[in-house]
């Protein structure tokens, strides 16, 4: 293990969709990885040999059903989203033994133990984070019920280990192609009680309509915790790079990591929290935006993007090959 990373191994590989692996990664030297709690994740650091290095973050699962994993073992669920990708490099060359890197856990996204009922509401890949709450909160003999979304029963990861481990708690909805259009989330959160929070990951589309089905029946907006997936580089990214006004470096940006990652792994120490472009907490100033700003993230408004005065580097890119960065 060095410095922030830590060095693991492909310990098993395990097919649980079309689309879906299971990779538990156990550490290199034997040790215990640190500890971590439902909805936690880690930032995987790979390198492929056409567009150099990636970071994806994958949520931990903890064990199946009921076991617990070893002390030196992560487990997480990688699907497949595109042949020219992170995920695709992953299913490709990822394989028993394979050495890979990875972050300490973080947890943007934690259960609260003081619930007295919770809500679990997963789609398609989001039921990893999901499926660790489910086995703590059936640990601890806790009140909740899980909803999870997705188009066939092919294509639900775990979902016969949730059946088992939730006991008639858990509710499967199929809903063809496109994905999620017919459930009703305003009749789902109707059903629930004043004391329940609930806890939502999948789509965008369908965790924006469970926190409007929750403003509409109005609820307080601490009762929804919620966690986006697919976040990540789009089709059409491309390499550029990042110049560094204050401290003189370049630091290229490849198109499979954003520009936190990039410059986090060349040493430049930034602060970071939800790495969905919702916090705001790594923005920064630009001192010239060169061909423009692909602005992704939900922090600053239409007309802030129009300036290009400041961005949030966790998922905005550079338009051209050159941005200039005020730090």
């Amino acid at each position: 293990m060095q410095g922030a990373l830590f060095d693991v191994v492909v310990d098993t590989v395990r097919e649980l969709t079309p689309r879906v692996r299971e990779y538990r990664l156990r550490s290199a030297d034997g040790r215990t990885l640190p500890p971590y709690s439902p909805g936690a994740h880690i930032e995987l650091h790979a390198r492929t040999e056409v567009h150099g290095p990636m970071v994806r973050h994958y949520s931990l699962i903890g064990g199946s059903r009921l076991e617990d994993d070893a002390p030196n073992v992560y487990r997480i669920a990688v699907q497949r989203e595109d042949r020219q990708r992170g995920s695709a490099h992953i299913h490709q060359n990822f394989v028993v033994g394979t050495p890979v890197r990875i972050s300490r856990a973080k947890n943007g996204f934690p259960l609260d133990f003081r619930d007295r009922r919770s809500l679990l509401i997963a789609g398609g890949i989001g039921v990893t984070p999901i499926y660790s709450m489910a086995r703590s909160l059936v640990r601890r003999k806790r009140d909740f019920h899980m909803v999870y979304c997705g188009r066939t029963p092919e294509q639900l990861a775990y979902s016969a280990d949730l059946e088992a481990l939730c006991e008639g708690r858990v509710a499967f909805h199929y809903s063809g192609d496109p994905p999620l259009e017919n459930v009703d989330m305003v009749a789902l959160l109707e059903r629930e009680p004043q004391e329940a929070r609930v806890y939502v990951c999948g789509p965008p589309s369908m965790i924006n309509a469970v926190h409007a089905a929750a403003e509409s029946l109005g609820w307080a907006e601490g009762r929804i915790r919620s966690e986006r997936f697919g976040v990540g580089p789009a089709a059409g990214d491309r390499p550029f790079d990042v110049h560094l006004r204050r401290d003189g470096r370049v630091v290229p940006v490849g198109r499979d990591i954003s520009i936190l990652d990039a410059l986090s792994s060349a040493g430049v120490d930034l602060f970071s929290d939800c790495r969905r472009g919702e916090c705001g907490l790594c923005a920064v100033n630009v001192a010239d935006a060169g061909d423009g700003i692909d602005h992704r993230d939900s922090y600053f408004s239409a007309d802030e993007h129009q300036e290009n005065k400041s961005m949030c580097i966790c998922v905005s890119r550079a338009r051209g090959e050159r941005l200039i960065l005020d730090l």
